[in-house]
């Protein structure tokens, strides 16, 4: 009888333990749990924030997304163009937008018109300097939405944006589109003055040779001597860097991130601080890659208007293959 007491004792004993490190471990698990769980969070907020950090770009005016313009599309202040060639933009386009292609900013020679001739035409096209005019393309062009863009701002349209992404990743999001074709809505606009700094003649650039970072915007073979567009010799500006315009895009047809542009840049020598020129054949893909260029914060960057059509047709300027 009395062993089966001590016995009994023995039980209630070891259960007392058992239920304690339950509780124990019950406890610490839950804390371990707990712990587990804030870094998790933290190492997402921190990943949420780089994320974040990569989507600003230092000059962010020189964009707007697809969400905003969704947002704003029926804005009486703002004018958006579809950049495309009008067969495309016939077959539909982002509603309300009219059609301006860049060679009707530009003159016989692909050259930007003169003040008179483009006051003219942003006056028909309704291009007023008070509205929010937003630019799109495609992917898979020649960036006309940024040609466009560089002669709207070096008119001094500092209001003129392009659309991340452009047509391809509006339809993907399956936004408003229509092909119903819209007619602009004119207004008074005067062109006073060029911003010099946006631009480079052949005079200046040949005395300039060595002192600006070039950057040839073409296709390599374009780079290495092949003439597709008429040039009058093949090859490149002396001391060109070839960095083709579609290196700054991504798969969907948005901008790579400020530190991806930054990583490119640098792994070719080019900093913010240096004057930088960039051409093509005729001062399109170029004039994107300046946009684009000034939107990551490389300020000095310039469009070589006149490019290699120009150059290449000069016989005592060097080129280099």
């Amino acid at each position: 009888m009395k062993m089966l007491r001590n016995n009994k004792k023995i039980v209630a004993l070891l259960c007392a333990v058992v239920m304690t490190s339950s509780i124990f471990i019950g406890c610490s698990s839950n804390n371990e749990a707990k712990k587990d769980g804030n870094n998790a969070a933290q190492e997402q907020k921190q990943e949420d924030d780089k994320k974040e950090t990569a989507k600003k770009y230092i000059n962010e005016d020189y964009i707007v997304d697809a969400d905003w313009l969704k947002e704003n599309i029926d804005s009486k202040d703002l004018v958006i163009v579809d950049c495309r060639e009008s067969k495309d933009y016939k077959k539909g386009h982002i509603k309300n937008a009219i059609n301006i292609v860049w060679k009707d900013l530009s003159n016989d020679e692909n050259n930007v018109l003169d003040a008179e001739a483009l006051s003219k035409k942003l006056s028909e096209f309704g291009l007023a300097k008070d509205k929010t005019i937003v630019l799109y393309g495609v992917k898979g062009s020649w960036g006309e939405d940024g040609r466009v863009q560089w002669t709207l701002r070096y008119a001094g349209l500092e209001n003129a944006k392009m659309l991340n992404g452009g047509f391809d990743l509006w339809q993907s999001k399956e936004y408003e589109t229509s092909k119903e074709e819209v007619k602009p809505t004119a207004a008074e606009v005067k062109v006073d003055s060029f911003k010099e700094d946006l631009n480079i003649t052949t005079e200046h650039l040949k005395e300039n040779l060595g002192k600006v970072k070039i950057i040839d915007t073409r296709e390599k073979d374009e780079y290495e001597g092949a003439t597709k567009y008429g040039e009058a010799r093949g090859g490149h500006l002396p001391g060109a860097i070839n960095i083709n315009f579609n290196t700054l895009y991504n798969e969907d047809g948005t901008l790579k991130s400020q530190d991806e542009i930054e990583k490119i840049m640098t792994d070719n020598g080019i900093s913010k601080e240096d004057e930088i020129v960039t051409y093509c054949t005729s001062g399109i893909r170029s004039g994107h890659m300046a946009m684009v260029l000034r939107l990551a914060g490389y300020n000095n960057a310039k469009n070589y208007d006149a490019s290699y059509v120009a150059w290449a047709g000069t016989p005592d300027l060097e080129v280099e293959k």
